[in-house]
């Protein structure tokens, strides 16, 4: 089943914010990191469920995928995929969200 992919705003900043920060350096690789984002986000249409579970919250809905060495993570619904956030992995998912995500925040 065909999910739909719906990025959230704040996940739209985090890519926009990480391809600036890396285009300083390198605006290849900059793009190169945006558009796999975008690419491993549209792959979840069809395959949502096969990213790993974010093991800070262990809610089998909110998942991630990496990209390079970015998270990207997202949350299932029977119908759609959101896209919550594209933060580095070196970064604590804990101390930028809290101990959970906020429902709502989509």
């Amino acid at each position: 089943m065909d999910r739909r992919v719906v990025w959230t705003a704040p996940a739209l900043q985090d890519v926009e914010e990480a391809a600036a920060f890396i285009a300083r350096d390198s605006p290849r690789y900059a793009a190169a990191v945006a558009r796999e984002a975008q690419e491993a986000a549209g792959s979840l249409r069809r395959f949502a469920a096969r990213g790993r579970v974010v093991p800070e919250f262990r809610h089998p809905g909110v998942r991630e995928l990496f990209v390079r060495k970015f998270r990207l993570i997202y949350e299932l619904t029977p119908d759609a995929v959101f896209i919550l956030a594209f933060i580095h992995g070196a970064r604590e998912l804990g101390r930028i969200w809290g101990a959970t995500p906020e429902e709502g925040e989509r």
